[in-house]
């Protein structure tokens, strides 16, 4: 078990994160999701011993690791800039922890060629890395962490430089395999689609806070506030203002969208209701849809979908919808969406669904 206990870390004076408790379990994958700057390598490192917290402390099985250096603790580690020892071959590369470690040769072949095998590196073992393409050089320092078979594997976008349809195998493959292994797999991404294709648990990170950690799945589907919500949406979250009166989100224009049942108990007054791009329809998905009027800004078609950039009152939406639609600008259309696919926050910018559940 690795558990961070209120670790905070600052730099001069910039804090890089805040406050943050999270216990990660042996076997399980999770995620650090969050922005560019949000705070996902600085936590990576604090994990990994590469730097020390200001406040706080690290703990791994019961022990307090805070101070313990890097090559003291059984992880492994692979960033988005790979590091590779450009006067080894591929092999001598993946060999090089096991090596250290003091593991018989026969066993470091075996698993070296198998973490080979895995990266798609069998024909280039007895290459140096510099002869090597961006991805295949990615690959290598991966097969290293793989053969390594560290209890903590931390990955900080690791599978940027690879090609699509590596990189596709990979999001599936790298969680069985260290999962197998029982290890704690760390995987940082700033992409709220690439977090839903890993799946296990979830951390959102925001200027160095945590704002949610949980299954990955629920983490999106049920945000505990509007940040955390905006953090697992790409496309951006769609929001508009409103007010709630008579079992109704009353929306300029007259349109009104019933309060879905289970927050039936909301008072009356100002909130902020989100939704997802996908949630947009050019027709009624059900019978409880409600058509909402809106403008047209721009069209962007991507193969088998589009994504419409539309203006209603004062908020600007997106809507991902299948299929080729070539909208002209300033184009008037109906749009339909569900009011259960509704995220409510009060004014504070918390979920009331979460306030009900936890008033329950």
């Amino acid at each position: 078990m690795l558990e961070l206990r209120h670790v905070s870390k600052q730099v001069g004076a910039e804090t890089h994160i805040r406050d943050v408790s999270l216990t990660l379990e042996r076997g399980t994958l999770n995620v650090l999701l969050g922005p560019t700057l949000s705070g996902k390598t600085s936590l990576i490192r604090l994990m990994a011993g590469l730097d020390k917290p200001t406040a706080g402390s690290v703990w791994f099985d019961g022990a307090d690791v805070t101070g313990v250096a890097p090559q003291k603790r059984n992880i492994a580690m692979v960033f988005q800039q790979f590091i590779n020892y450009p006067a080894m071959t591929v092999y001598e590369n993946v060999a090089s922890p096991l090596r250290v470690a003091g593991v018989p040769r026969a066993e470091i072949d075996a698993k070296v060629k198998k973490a080979a095998d895995l990266m798609r590196l069998g024909p280039y073992l007895d290459r140096l890395p510099l002869s090597l393409s961006g991805g295949q050089q990615q690959r290598t320092a991966l097969a290293r962490a793989i053969a390594k078979n560290a209890s903590v594997v931390l990955l900080d976008e690791p599978l940027a430089n690879l090609d699509y349809k590596l990189r596709e195998e990979l999001r599936e493959e790298l969680p069985k395999i260290f999962a197998a292994a029982g290890s704690i797999f760390v995987y940082a991404t700033t992409e709220p689609m690439e977090a839903l294709l890993l799946g296990g648990n979830t951390a959102t990170l925001s200027d160095g806070q945590l704002t949610q950690f949980g299954p990955t799945i629920e983490v999106f589907r049920a945000p505990r506030d509007l940040l955390t919500a905006r953090t697992f949406s790409d496309p951006p979250l769609n929001t508009i203002v409103l007010s709630k009166r008579d079992g109704s989100f009353l929306l300029d224009g007259g349109v009104a969208l019933p309060v879905p049942a289970d927050l039936a108990g909301i008072a009356d007054g100002p909130y902020t209701i989100g939704f997802h791009p996908h949630h947009l329809a050019l027709t009624p998905q059900s019978s409880q849809a409600v058509s909402v009027p809106a403008r047209v800004i721009v069209t962007e078609i991507t193969g088998s979908e589009s994504f419409v950039h539309l203006v209603f009152a004062d908020a600007r939406w997106v809507m991902l919808t299948p299929g080729i639609h070539d909208f002209e600008t300033d184009r008037a259309i109906d749009v339909f969406i569900d009011p259960r696919d509704l995220m409510v926050f009060d004014q504070t910018g918390r979920s009331v669904a979460a306030a009900l559940e936890r008033a329950a």
